[in-house]
């Protein structure tokens, strides 16, 4: 039988208060000053997808748009590996495609043209508009499923431990003016399910352990709770980010983005739902008497001998 671990997690609770409130506020700065580095899925701009005879070499490609007076081109593999998606900031342009075609062309391989798109802005900002309320919605229904399956105080801590991992995942995108496009917000709602799936397992050993346990102060049980869960916690988080590490290296350009920002989240969402959430629960005075099951009407009266 292992012998159980004793960390005194909530011994720090008051320091990594501050650190989490520090992040908060950087996170915070940063979006309201730097702002995202929105890609073309929000802005806007123009979509070319490309054929080549033999498989191309991306940085070679990037290489000759750049050269072509094409900034911060993305250009990634799409479906097959001679079918190249070029995707330019550029507005709408009648012959910004055949300007393409010969900034290509230019080491004699054969480019074929499949298509020329232009995405306007408007999309974009509908986009960014269903994206933001989509967020809103999802920590809503988080926060009423919570209420219903646990008790309040574990529904408020739960939405202030998501709010706070969405938050520093922006923050950091923010600050290192990484590309935020869809594949990016998609990563964000993984983030909202995987750090919500954490805080439930941990919220659900609390509940049970202040059911179980007789003795021992609230802070005590959380502690114990806690160090229960911490290696069904580490396992989980590892594992996820080894398969994010994969996608990293052999999943290509396009999805970068994801996997940077579902491998912060999980980082995050680990130490959200070891401190965040803990740290709501004995700040708002959790004790036994909010979970204790409800005894029926007449029961205690048949239960007598």
């Amino acid at each position: 039988m292992t012998k159980q671990l004793n960390i005194d997690f909530m011994g720090k609770r008051k320091l990594a208060a501050v650190l989490s409130v520090c992040l908060v506020i950087a996170a915070c700065a940063s979006l309201g000053v730097k702002q995202l580095a929105f890609g073309l899925d929000f802005t806007g701009g123009t979509l070319i997808e490309v054929s080549y005879q033999t498989a191309p070499d991306l940085n070679r490609v990037r290489s000759q748009l750049e050269q072509g007076g094409y900034d911060n081109p993305v250009v990634q593999y799409f479906g097959a590996d001679t079918d190249v998606l070029v995707r330019l900031p550029q507005g709408y342009n009648p012959q910004v495609a055949e300007q393409v075609m010969s900034a290509l062309s230019v080491d004699g391989q054969a480019v074929e043209l499949r298509r020329s798109e232009f995405v306007g802005s408007q999309v974009g900002e509908e986009l960014r508009e269903q994206g933001g309320l989509g967020m809103l919605m999802a920590l809503g229904m988080v926060l009423l499923y919570v209420a219903f399956r646990f008790q309040l105080k574990f529904a408020l801590g739960a939405v202030v431990a998501l709010g706070h991992d969405v938050l520093i995942v922006l923050g950091i995108f923010s600050v290192l003016g990484l590309n935020f496009d869809l594949t990016v917000l998609a990563a964000l709602l993984a983030v909202v399910g995987y750090s919500l799936n954490d805080t439930i397992v941990v919220s659900d050993r609390i509940r049970e352990n202040f059911r179980k346990l007789r003795k021992g102060s609230s802070t005590e049980i959380v502690n114990i709770s806690l160090n229960q869960m911490l290696s069904r916690t580490l396992i989980t988080s590892l594992t996820t980010l080894l398969v994010l590490g994969s996608l990293f290296v052999f999943g290509g350009e396009m999805i970068h983005g994801f996997a940077i920002a579902l491998g912060i989240g999980v980082i995050v969402g680990t130490y959200s739902s070891i401190y965040v959430v803990a740290n709501m629960l004995i700040s708002m005075g959790i004790c036994k008497e909010d979970l204790m099951i409800p005894v029926k009407e007449g029961q205690e009266r048949d239960e007598l001998p």
